[in-house]
């Protein structure tokens, strides 16, 4: 059988008049991520790491942010594309590992609703999709409330 490994990096500002979209799900809080798209960062994380397991090319070039076509765009649609993409090449989810930082708002509570929409979205099992959330111990522009970031690793199989 045979496998492929991808890891993923995302990072967006907070902004206000924004709704905050963190794995395709809408999380309640007084701020959102600017972006081009939604600005979900744990979703693009997930593409770029989905993209560089089958060798393709990274989610600003395949979803360029000066491409009208995706102004506003729920990056959900994107993870779609990108998961046809892995199938395309005949490549199934063995297992995803994602990290969140963001000092607020406190994900735990949001953590397994996110898993469940990921497994969902990529067609895998729920045991399959392992999502963390971490503060920024108040270092940098995360740590003051500024921003997110996501770190995702994927490992796919020939199906």
């Amino acid at each position: 059988m045979s496998y492929r490994v991808g890891i993923g990096y995302d990072i967006h500002k907070l902004t206000k008049r924004r709704e905050l979209f963190l794995g395709g799900v809408k999380i309640p809080y007084k701020k959102g991520l600017l972006g081009h798209s939604d600005g979900d960062v744990v979703l693009h994380a997930i593409c770029d790491a989905l993209l560089g397991a089958i060798g393709e090319k990274d989610l600003g070039e395949l979803f360029p942010d000066r491409d009208p076509k995706y102004k506003g765009i729920s990056s959900s649609l994107i993870l779609k594309e990108v998961f046809d993409l892995v199938k395309e090449k005949d490549y199934e989810i063995n297992n995803i590992d994602i990290v969140i930082v963001a000092e607020f708002p406190r994900l735990e509570p949001f953590k397994t609703k996110i898993s469940e929409n990921i497994s969902k979205m990529l067609e895998a099992s729920q045991n399959s999709v392992n999502v963390k959330a971490k503060t920024n111990q108040k270092i940098g522009e995360i740590g003051k409330g500024k921003a997110i970031s996501s770190f995702a690793v994927c490992l796919l199989k020939k199906r």
